[in-house]
C-alpha cells in the first residue's frame, strides 16, 4: 500500500510525508466507509473524519501491525460509529461499472441490477458482519488482517464471514434461482 520509509517519516514528524502519506491512503479510506455507511455524503464524512483521526495518531502507530490495518482499523471503527449514532437508510447510488464481455444492453441492465441488489443486501447485514464482508471481498484483506484490523480473534472473524455468506445467500436468493429482482 504504502513505502515503509514513508510511514516512518511521518511518525517522525515529517509534515510534507504526512500529507503525501495521507494523499496515497486517501481513495482507499473512502473505498472502505463507502462500502461501509452505504452512501457518498456518509462516506466522504467518514473518510474525512478518518484521516483526520490518522494525521493526529500518527505518532502512535507502532509497526507491530500492518500499516493498512492500522488504517483499516480506524475507518472501520468511525463508520461503525455512525452506525451507532444514527441507523442509515439504504441509499444506493450508481458506480460506473465495467462489465467485461458486454453482449447486449440486457445483459448490461441485468448485471447493473444484480450489483445494486448485492450492495442493497450487504447494506442489509448486521454492522459487524458488514464489517468483515467489505474488508475481504472489497479489500481483498486476509482474514488474519481483518482480525487484527477489527482487533477480533481469528475464529470470529471466520464465524462472521460464515454468518454473513449465509445471510446473503438468503437476501439473494432470487439470483441463486436465476431471475433477478427490481
Amino acid at each position: 500500500m504504502v513505502e515503509p520509509s514513508l510511514i516512518r517519516a511521518a511518525r517522525e514528524g515529517d509534515r510534507e510525508a504526512l500529507i503525501t502519506l495521507l494523499r496515497k491512503i486517501e481513495t482507499h479510506v473512502y473505498r472502505t466507509a463507502y462500502y461501509l455507511v452505504g452512501n457518498e455524503q456518509d462516506a466522504m464524512d467518514a473518510a474525512q473524519e478518518a484521516l483526520i483521526r490518522i494525521y493526529t495518531k500518527i505518532g502512535s502507530y507502532e509497526e507491530k501491525a500492518q500499516f493498512k490495518t492500522w488504517v483499516q482499523r480506524i475507518v472501520t471503527n468511525i463508520c461503525i460509529d455512525k452506525f451507532r449514532r444514527n441507523k442509515p437508510t439504504v441509499s444506493i447510488e450508481e458506480h460506473e461499472m465495467v462489465f467485461e464481455g458486454r453482449e447486449s444492453v440486457e445483459g448490461e441492465v441485468m448485471a447493473a441490477c444484480a450489483a445494486k441488489d448485492i450492495r442493497e443486501a450487504i447494506d442489509r447485514l448486521p454492522d459487524h458482519h458488514r464489517a468483515v464482508v467489505v474488508l475481504r471481498y472489497l479489500q481483498d484483506f486476509s482474514y488474519n488482517e481483518i482480525a487484527d484490523s477489527l482487533d477480533l480473534p481469528l475464529n470470529t472473524v471466520k464465524s462472521y464471514l460464515f454468518r454473513a455468506r449465509q445471510q446473503l445467500q438468503v437476501l439473494l436468493r432470487d439470483y441463486q434461482k436465476g431471475g433477478v429482482r427490481g
